[in-house]
Protein backbone atom coordinates (compact mmCIF):
# COMPACT_ATOMS: atom_id res chain seq x y z
CA UNK A 1 0.00 0.00 0.00
CA UNK A 2 1.16 3.52 -0.70
CA UNK A 3 2.20 5.57 2.29
CA UNK A 4 0.97 9.14 2.42
CA UNK A 5 1.10 12.03 4.83
CA UNK A 6 -2.40 12.98 5.92
CA UNK A 7 -1.80 16.73 5.43
CA UNK A 8 -1.40 16.12 1.69
CA UNK A 9 -4.73 14.39 1.35
CA UNK A 10 -7.72 16.35 0.04
CA UNK A 11 -10.30 17.67 2.44
CA UNK A 12 -13.48 15.57 2.23
CA UNK A 13 -15.61 18.71 2.33
CA UNK A 14 -14.09 20.11 -0.87
CA UNK A 15 -13.62 16.93 -2.90
CA UNK A 16 -15.17 13.48 -2.94
CA UNK A 17 -14.26 10.41 -4.92
CA UNK A 18 -17.08 8.46 -6.57
CA UNK A 19 -16.79 4.90 -7.88
CA UNK A 20 -18.64 3.06 -10.58
CA UNK A 21 -18.36 -0.71 -11.11
CA UNK A 22 -17.78 -1.94 -14.65
CA UNK A 23 -19.72 -5.10 -15.44
CA UNK A 24 -18.15 -5.81 -18.84
CA UNK A 25 -14.75 -4.18 -18.41
CA UNK A 26 -11.30 -5.70 -18.65
CA UNK A 27 -10.56 -8.65 -16.37
CA UNK A 28 -8.74 -6.82 -13.56
CA UNK A 29 -10.63 -3.53 -13.69
CA UNK A 30 -12.31 -3.08 -10.30
CA UNK A 31 -14.03 0.29 -10.78
CA UNK A 32 -13.88 3.60 -12.57
CA UNK A 33 -13.39 6.59 -10.29
CA UNK A 34 -14.01 10.31 -10.58
CA UNK A 35 -13.31 13.20 -8.27
CA UNK A 36 -16.24 15.55 -7.60
CA UNK A 37 -15.45 19.09 -6.45
CA UNK A 38 -17.93 20.46 -3.92
CA UNK A 39 -16.39 23.81 -2.96
CA UNK A 40 -14.42 26.65 -4.48
CA UNK A 41 -13.99 27.60 -8.11
CA UNK A 42 -14.34 23.98 -9.29
CA UNK A 43 -17.55 23.30 -7.31
CA UNK A 44 -20.05 21.42 -9.43
CA UNK A 45 -17.40 19.87 -11.69
CA UNK A 46 -15.73 16.47 -11.76
CA UNK A 47 -12.43 15.04 -12.96
CA UNK A 48 -12.91 11.70 -14.69
CA UNK A 49 -10.62 9.00 -16.03
CA UNK A 50 -9.30 7.40 -12.83
CA UNK A 51 -9.51 3.63 -12.49
CA UNK A 52 -8.87 1.02 -9.81
CA UNK A 53 -7.20 -2.18 -10.95
CA UNK A 54 -6.41 -5.44 -9.23
CA UNK A 55 -2.80 -6.55 -9.75
CA UNK A 56 -1.99 -10.21 -10.49
CA UNK A 57 -0.98 -10.49 -6.82
CA UNK A 58 -4.41 -9.24 -5.68
CA UNK A 59 -3.41 -5.73 -4.58
CA UNK A 60 -5.31 -2.61 -5.69
CA UNK A 61 -3.71 0.15 -7.73
CA UNK A 62 -4.92 3.46 -9.17
CA UNK A 63 -4.31 4.80 -12.66
CA UNK A 64 -4.73 8.44 -13.65
CA UNK A 65 -6.09 9.97 -16.83
CA UNK A 66 -3.29 10.03 -19.39
CA UNK A 67 -2.47 10.33 -23.06
CA UNK A 68 -0.49 7.69 -24.94
CA UNK A 69 2.27 8.73 -27.30
CA UNK A 70 5.06 7.03 -29.22
CA UNK A 71 8.69 7.72 -28.41
CA UNK A 72 11.46 5.89 -30.23
CA UNK A 73 9.27 2.90 -31.02
CA UNK A 74 7.97 2.71 -27.43
CA UNK A 75 4.50 3.50 -26.21
CA UNK A 76 4.63 5.89 -23.26
CA UNK A 77 2.01 7.72 -21.22
CA UNK A 78 1.74 11.35 -20.19
CA UNK A 79 -0.28 11.63 -16.96
CA UNK A 80 -2.61 14.61 -16.85
CA UNK A 81 -2.44 14.88 -13.07
CA UNK A 82 1.05 15.79 -11.87
CA UNK A 83 2.60 17.52 -8.88
CA UNK A 84 3.49 21.14 -9.55
CA UNK A 85 6.92 20.65 -7.98
CA UNK A 86 7.44 17.17 -9.44
CA UNK A 87 7.44 15.50 -6.02
CA UNK A 88 6.20 11.90 -6.31
CA UNK A 89 4.89 11.98 -2.72
CA UNK A 90 2.01 14.26 -3.73
CA UNK A 91 0.78 11.82 -6.39
CA UNK A 92 1.23 8.90 -3.99
CA UNK A 93 -0.93 10.80 -1.50
CA UNK A 94 -3.74 11.24 -4.03
CA UNK A 95 -3.59 7.55 -4.96
CA UNK A 96 -3.68 6.59 -1.27
CA UNK A 97 -6.69 8.89 -0.72
CA UNK A 98 -8.58 7.22 -3.60
CA UNK A 99 -7.74 3.72 -2.36
CA UNK A 100 -8.72 4.64 1.19
CA UNK A 101 -12.09 5.97 0.00
CA UNK A 102 -12.70 2.78 -1.97
CA UNK A 103 -11.85 0.57 0.98
CA UNK A 104 -14.15 2.61 3.26
CA UNK A 105 -16.92 2.12 0.72
CA UNK A 106 -17.72 5.83 0.56
CA UNK A 107 -19.51 7.44 -2.35
CA UNK A 108 -19.97 4.30 -4.41
CA UNK A 109 -22.05 4.80 -7.50
CA UNK A 110 -23.80 1.95 -9.31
Amino acid sequence: MLAARRDWLPQEKTMQVHFSARENGPERLVADAEIHFTDGLLAGTKLVGFALWRTPEGDLSVTFPSRAFGSGGERRFFDYLRATDGAPEVIKGVKAWILDAYRRGSERVA
